[in-house]
């Protein structure tokens, strides 16, 4: 198979994280925090070196302020409705995710006003746009850092420069960015930052993570076991503990460290630029077939690697199910989660076709994918 599907989750992932799972849990699955046993002591190991090596990879103030999650999306989750209270308001983008944007259309039921401030036809959303849509009684902006959709990467250094003094958090939607992109949330001044363990960090699925900045203080949405002052019928107030009720994904956090001790080896800068390369030459490639409609910045210094493109007389449904049956490419197709951001983009009615290159892909299957949609397109033709 080419597996040109790294934006919905990355595959394969490097040999240490399947690794990595396997040892633990043949050897260290106990529950962590819960018992004084040998197997108890091990997971406890592992997931604080996990927690460790994610505040130092992402520059979180602290490691007890990196917070397991289940994926982005409930990162996300916590993010927003730890922070966002009745009478708030909230400046948001037409570029992002159903995880922001669901979100916030379910706190608007509950008196939290929300701007979503349009972004232009590439996809990008500019900073100037965004901070002028800020008011007094803002509570948050949150935004996507690069788009799920066309790659796009958003102005978030200039918007967290202009709020940092300001009584306006900044929650940034770091999924297809994180482990691709360099970030440093203390140095950037970003408050709060979602990404999934599973994507370009090259976890399982099942991880995830907010990373707090030294200004947010999220409230609990869940409360429980945490291991901790169990004499007391209160949650703790203290971090992580105060967002991470029940037992974490331990298994999960085996391989997430694992992936992230792979980009620390290999660099995120060198991921990053081998995807956006491969992003590149599929660009140019599909550029060159009749028929075919690109989306997003032809410049890939302004985008992370993801290419969504269709093709006339075909259905993007069509063309992946073909990919597949036919050529054994694996793609996505549709709306991917993002109907505003489409309709931002101007795309069909039934979306693009979407292509994202990981790590391990290579420049001959890009060239095998784009040669694949040309014989398509031909015979659509």
């Amino acid at each position: 198979m080419i597996y040109l599907d790294n934006a919905a989750t990355s595959f394969p992932k490097p040999e240490s994280v399947y690794a990595a799972m396997d040892r633990f849990a043949r050897e260290s699955c106990g529950n962590p925090g819960r018992g004084g046993h040998r197997l108890a002591v091990e997971s406890q190991k592992v997931v604080t070196r996990a927690r460790r090596a994610v505040a130092a990879l992402f520059g979180a103030p602290g490691p007890e302020r990196v917070i397991f999650t289940l994926n982005a999306t409930d990162a996300i989750n916590i993010g927003i409705k730890g922070v966002v209270r009745p009478g708030d308001h909230v400046v948001s983008t037409t570029m992002e995710h159903n995880s922001v944007a669901r979100c916030l259309t379910r706190l608007e039921r509950d008196r939290v006003s929300v701007t979503r401030v349009k972004g232009q036809p590439d996809g990008l959303v500019r900073a100037t746009d965004i901070l002028a849509a800020v008011r007094p009684e803002t509570r948050l902006v949150a935004m996507v850092h690069a788009s799920n959709v066309v790659g796009t990467v958003q102005p978030i250094g200039a918007v967290a420069e202009a709020l940092q003094g300001t009584g306006t958090l900044l929650l940034v939607d770091a999924a297809q960015s994180a482990g691709v992109l360099p970030i440093d949330v203390r140095a950037e001044g970003i408050d709060l930052l979602a990404f999934a363990g599973h994507k370009g960090v090259l976890g399982p699925t099942g991880t995830g993570v907010l990373v707090l900045g030294e200004r947010a203080e999220p409230e609990p949405l869940k409360e429980g076991g945490t291991g901790t002052t169990s004499e007391s019928i209160e949650h703790p107030r203290e971090l992580p503990e105060r967002l991470e009720a029940g037992t974490v994904n331990c298994i999960g956090l085996a391989g997430l460290l694992a992936g992230v001790r792979y980009l620390e080896e290999r660099s995120v800068e060198h991921v990053g630029e081998h995807e956006r390369e491969l992003g590149a030459l599929l660009h140019e490639l599909l550029d060159e077939v009749p028929g075919v409609t690109l989306y997003g910045p032809r410049d890939f210094s302004k985008r992370v690697g993801v290419v969504s493109f269709t093709v006339e007389g075909v259905s993007p449904q069509d063309m992946a199910a073909v990919l597949d049956t036919s050529f054994d490419i694996a793609v996505r197709a549709g709306l991917h989660c993002a109907p505003l951001a489409h309709a931002t983009l101007g795309t069909p009615p039934g979306g693009t076709v979407r292509m994202s290159p990981g790590p391990f892909t290579t420049a001959s299957e890009i060239r095998s994918a784009a040669e694949a949609v040309a014989a398509i397109a031909e015979s659509a033709g």
